[in-house]
């Protein structure tokens, strides 16, 4: 669990049955990753490092996958 939470700590910043704090968070991970996806994707169109952008916009979709995920398992109280 440690390990979880040096990866992704915001999302045990949302405080078990409170909305807000989940939504807040949630706000933070897609607008986060839309500026940064936005800006990959017009990077990835670039032809040589294109695929480096590719890679790193993939691993960041991951990223804010996993990161929501364990937004609403700390919302709904499974993981402490």
């Amino acid at each position: 669990m440690d390990m979880l939470k040096k990866l992704w700590p915001t999302p045990f910043k949302v405080k078990e049955k409170d909305l807000v704090s989940l939504v807040v968070q949630l706000v933070i991970f897609l607008v986060i990753c839309a500026v940064v996806g936005v800006l990959i994707g017009i990077l990835a169109a670039l032809p040589i490092i294109g695929i480096i952008f590719a890679i790193i916009g993939s691993l960041m979709e991951i990223y804010s996958l996993v990161g929501i995920v364990l937004c609403v398992l700390k919302f709904l109280g499974m993981v402490k």
